[in-house]
């Protein structure tokens, strides 16, 4: 991966976005790809949309979502202890002894969630499941007035945000689902912007997809394109203890997903496979029965209908502090994604046979 395509994934996966506080990613996005853009707008909803050629037939829209699930102050109590809710799918126990940081109006302040220890509990609640409500945020204050000096109801929680190399190829980040998509939709109008093309092309880091899709439904319907490719991770099942029966035969490091199914355009989806044939870029194939709970259920279903797929980066350990995905797999995935853009034009024909 170019060292500057790195530098910025970097930073955008250490810049904090909880659904509803994106603002700070968007920030970078904006400033990254303002040289390239003939076009980039915020709308209201907070999405960052990045245009080039905006004049070409037909309208081909970009999406990746680049909030992350987090947590939200919701008590303090007399002591200082900072209460929370969660922001999209936590999962409670992987909450316990994990280092966070609450974002606050005044700064960033870093905090542990605790638990009781396994030695006061009593033998029958050793190995139960863990739940929110017996956990807590420390951030070392004596008491409640010295916590409500610093942090208020409503301020946001994420991981503590670092990237990490895991071995040759692979990084190790909270959040990377899904600002890795958001980074391969502009990695690919970057690729694009040196390209001739005949459709117009715009690329929409979207917000709110963890708490229902939110960003997408908004964008899409202001962009109106006729073409959809969402990006977002899907889980691999190159690790112990997962039934490849039910979740398929996905690695990291092997190619991006291309997923067929009902949420994904057939015509769309077969020109992804041909380009990935054609530029020999390896590429793997996703079942997606149903809706995907991803942008592209938002962009199929917008006005009176968009041809949408879904490209996907390989993820271990989701919606964890250590999720773990390949660079060579986003550099691929930006690598096709901006190929296939490039061969669409208005003669192009997404109407199901």
């Amino acid at each position: 991966m170019r060292k500057e395509s790195y530098n910025f994934f970097k930073k955008i996966q250490e810049t904090p976005s909880p659904s509803g506080f994106e603002q700070p990613v968007q920030r970078l996005v904006r400033a990254r790809m303002k040289p390239l853009a003939d076009t980039i707008e915020t709308d209201v909803h907070g999405n960052v949309i990045v245009c080039i050629n905006p004049k070409g037939s037909p309208r081909v829209m970009l999406a990746g979502h680049c909030d992350q699930i987090g947590m939200m102050v919701s008590y303090i109590d007399d002591n200082g202890f900072l209460f929370f809710v969660p922001i999209g799918g936590i999962d409670a126990s992987v909450l316990p002894g994990s280092r966070v940081v609450v974002h606050t109006r005044h700064g960033a302040i870093d905090g542990i969630i605790g638990r009781r220890p396994v030695h006061v509990m009593k033998p029958e609640e050793r190995g139960a499941k863990v739940t929110l409500r017996e956990l807590w945020v420390d951030i070392g204050a004596k008491d409640r007035k010295e916590s409500q000096h610093l942090v208020g109801i409503g301020d946001p929680i994420t991981f503590r945000l670092e990237m990490v190399a895991l071995g040759r190829e692979c990084v190790t980040s909270p959040a990377l689902d899904n600002k890795s998509g958001t980074f391969v939709v502009m990695e690919a109008l970057r690729l694009c912007a040196t390209k001739r093309l005949k459709c117009a092309l715009y690329a929409v880091s979207t917000v709110q997809e963890e708490i229902g899709l939110r960003g997408a439904k908004t964008s899409c319907y202001g962009v109106d394109p006729h073409v959809g490719i969402a990006v977002d991770v899907t889980h691999a099942t190159d690790y112990p203890d997962i039934d490849k029966r039910v979740n398929g035969d996905i690695k990291i490091g092997a190619g991006p997903t291309i997923s067929r199914g009902a949420n994904v355009n057939p015509p769309l989806e077969a020109l992804l496979v041909k380009t990935a044939k054609a530029k020999r870029l390896a590429y793997q194939m996703e079942a997606a029965p149903s809706g995907t709970g991803t942008d592209a259920n938002a962009i199929q279903l917008t006005r009176s209908g968009v041809a949408a797929a879904l490209v996907s980066i390989p993820n271990r350990y989701m919606h964890t502090p250590v999720e773990v995905v390949s660079l060579t797999d986003l550099e691929v995935a930006a690598k096709l994604i901006a190929e296939t853009v490039a061969a669409i034009g208005p003669k192009t024909n997404f109407i199901p046979k």
